[in-house]
């Protein structure tokens, strides 16, 4: 007597799994189509690591708006990286760069976008992120992070039916975090505020836009760039695994940095650096 309940169950269950996949066939056909592979697009006669605005050189060039308390920390850090230091980038201890220096994209990006969240994934440290789009408002309370909390809505802006930009606003972030690899810094307290606006170019499918708005107290006034990321013709591109502390000989000990040699021994990272406090090591007597 069982059976023929089973059955029906399972014709319900399979009726609402047709409806459901219909629905969700229905909903995708209203974004956009950013599959496959994006790379940052390198501006002709910009050398080195990339700058945080694409068509500058990094460093002073990038003539960031800092007030004069956080221009003469970047002065410093430019300092301590002339002499052999690692300045204000945190990231060579293989921390994420955190917001906004991950939409530089130093590794390949994936977009994955479904009606509730996107996902923003970059094999370079723990650069992805969740950008959410389900009508949600800010959480009274959330752990703070290097990517921060993202809250996101999709826009139509030519009326056809179909979403075409996504505008994102980041908050809730951790530090340290710097703007670029000269330590280009944002302020200590982390109440940074970022808003983007991402979008395909309307002639060009294969290219794609990040306008990054960069609201912070370092700064004396919002701060925004132009991203620019370019489309992997290969329907099945190559995904490479980027994991930071795999070769990384950077040491970090008491606010200094050095270097691990090849024989395994520690040496210093700059010119006339002392050694580390040993006071918990036994010495060895002459």
């Amino acid at each position: 007597m069982r059976y023929p309940r089973a059955a029906g169950a399972v014709a319900l269950v399979a009726t609402l799994s047709v409806a459901l996949i219909g629905a969700q066939a229905h909903d995708a056909g209203k974004y956009p189509d950013w599959r496959g592979q994006w790379t940052r697009v390198r501006v002709p006669g910009i050398t080195g690591q990339p700058g945080y605005d694409p068509t500058k050189v990094e460093g002073r060039r990038q003539e960031a708006p800092l007030t004069p308390e956080y221009q003469a920390i970047f002065e410093a850090s430019l300092a301590d990286i002339r002499a052999g230091g690692q300045g204000n980038d945190p990231t060579y201890n293989c921390i994420s760069p955190g917001m906004p220096r991950i939409m530089t994209v130093y590794d390949p990006m994936e977009i994955v976008i479904t009606p509730e969240t996107t996902h923003i994934l970059i094999e370079h440290i723990h650069d992805s992120r969740r950008i959410f789009t389900d009508g949600r408002d800010w959480p009274a309370e959330f752990e703070p992070t290097f990517r921060g909390y993202s809250i996101g809505k999709w826009i139509d802006t030519d009326g056809d039916g179909r979403y075409d930009t996504l505008e994102v606003e980041t908050r809730g972030f951790k530090g340290p975090r710097a703007f670029d690899s000269t330590g280009l810094p944002l302020h200590r307290d982390n109440q940074t505020v970022i808003k983007e606006r991402i979008f395909q170019d309307k002639a060009d499918p294969n290219l794609l836009y990040d306008e990054i708005t960069t609201i912070d107290h370092a700064l004396t006034r919002p701060w925004t760039v132009m991203k620019k990321y370019r489309h992997d013709p290969n329907p099945r591109p190559e995904w490479n695994e980027a994991i930071c502390p795999e070769g990384n000989l950077h040491v970090g000990i008491g606010g200094e940095v050095y270097f691990l040699s090849a024989d395994g021994l520690l040496m210093p990272a700059k010119k006339g650096q002392p050694p580390p406090d040993l006071r918990y090591f036994k010495q060895s007597q002459k």
